[in-house]
């Protein structure tokens, strides 16, 4: 992809940013080559590469899921100021 001044000043108008010729210049000279670099990269075979979550090789190590608290429930309801069904009421906030 080939970028002109004009674009690159386009650019910097959309984004908001005063550039002088000097800098306008420089910006051209970066974002082209930022843009080559792609265009290179986008050549590169990746046909064949596995795709994966992580550039390691790593593994999550995991827990048995089991229970270690035991059911309280009927405590913390009884101190709620209002319960109905074994479900908490409360207050309407949101008319």
């Amino acid at each position: 992809m080939t970028l002109s001044i004009n674009d690159v000043k386009r650019i910097a108008d959309l984004a908001h940013i005063e550039v002088n010729e000097d800098e306008t210049k420089a910006a051209l000279v970066q974002l082209s080559n930022i843009f080559n670099l792609i265009e290179e990269m986008q050549l590169v075979d990746t046909s064949t590469v596995e795709p994966m979550s992580h550039a390691q090789d790593v593994a999550q190590r995991l827990r048995d899921d089991v229970v270690t608290e035991s059911d309280q429930h009927e405590l913390f309801q009884s101190i709620a100021p209002q319960v109905e069904a074994e479900l908490y009421l409360v207050p309407k906030v949101i008319e």
